[in-house]
């Protein structure tokens, strides 16, 4: 059987018996595409009888020269998956992985940051465009109120770009403020949308982009209708923050990020942040209280014993 044969049954099992999502799909399918082509151009093995202990260290190698720890990682992750399958199969009589010890230590980031001066800069940036463009019913109008409806659901909620932007009309209740998000591993939760200038850009939003009424429709749209894309919402975050005057390489996910780090800073229970943020385990919620450095220099600085001592 050659690997592409192999790949082939093992995404169908993926799809079909798994029923694992489009994005793990494609994940499965990018990851093995690329552990084929690597096979076939370095050590010219097409077979999956050729697979063995030293072809894959030469691939897990060669995967260092140009990606993160973490990138390894889920490549590595997708290769296991896909051998324990072929050995379930009986397409392979050993999973070569089954006496290696491949551990791989990501190195520990701190998670990226948007400080509140300039958050508070970018929103000032966007509403003070909305209010003196002059002609509301223009199709840049439309899209600015859309942009603003995005950025302020994103950080309203702290989720990621891909929730929102997955977000199906029903799932967006603007009555009772309550967003049902869709996570990882199809896990769902309901977050509440509690600021009234948050709920007013939404309203305005749907107002504008809701002309056939469509029930299960996106929510969120591009200009021909279809579900907006991930990349359109990077792109317009990174032009609206320069715009504002914002130094910082702003993505989507600092968003997320800064949502939690401020609501930590307010004192808020890191378990709600966890069920906010759609986190598993309360171990990857953990790292924010790593990040609050201006909350711990306050606490510190005005309610630390030493500051009672007196040395004269």
């Amino acid at each position: 059987m050659t690997i592409e044969e192999a790949v082939e049954q093992f995404l169908f099992h993926c799809q079909y018996e798994k029923n694992l999502s489009p994005k793990t799909l494609k994940a499965y399918s990018i990851d093995l595409r690329q552990f084929a082509e690597h096979l076939a151009g370095e050590l010219a093995v097409t077979e999956i009888a050729g697979v063995d202990k030293p072809a894959l260290r030469d691939y897990i190698k060669s995967l260092f020269n140009h990606l993160a720890e973490k990138s390894v990682k889920r490549k590595v992750a997708t290769l296991k998956a896909f051998l324990h399958f072929l050995e379930r199969e009986d397409a392979v009589a050993v999973n070569p992985f089954r006496k290696m010890d491949v551990r791989i230590k990501e190195t520990r980031r701190l998670p990226r940051t948007i400080s509140l001066a300039d958050l508070e800069k970018l929103f000032r940036h966007l509403y003070r465009l909305k209010r003196t463009w002059k002609k509301k019913d223009a199709a840049g109008y439309r899209l600015l109120v859309r942009d603003i409806a995005v950025i302020e659901l994103l950080f309203a909620t702290g989720a990621r770009v891909g929730e929102i932007c997955g977000l199906k009309k029903p799932e967006v209740d603007l009555r009772q403020g309550k967003v049902r998000i869709l996570g990882k591993g199809g896990r769902e939760r309901i977050l509440q949308v509690c600021d009234e200038e948050t709920l007013g850009a939404l309203k305005e939003y749907l107002a504008l982009w809701d002309e056939d009424g469509e029930e299960d429709a996106p929510f969120f749209r591009n200009r021909s209708g279809s579900r907006l894309s991930e990349q359109t919402v990077r792109t317009a975050l990174r032009r609206h923050t320069r715009e504002a005057g914002v130094s910082l390489h702003v993505t989507p996910h600092m968003l997320r990020h800064s949502t939690a780090t401020l609501l930590l800073e307010e004192g808020v229970d890191i378990r709600f942040i966890q069920h906010l943020l759609g986190h598993r385990s309360i171990a990857t919620t953990q790292i924010y209280t790593e990040v609050g450095a201006g909350a711990q220099r306050r606490v510190l600085a005005g309610r630390h014993p030493r500051r009672k001592f007196r040395t004269d």
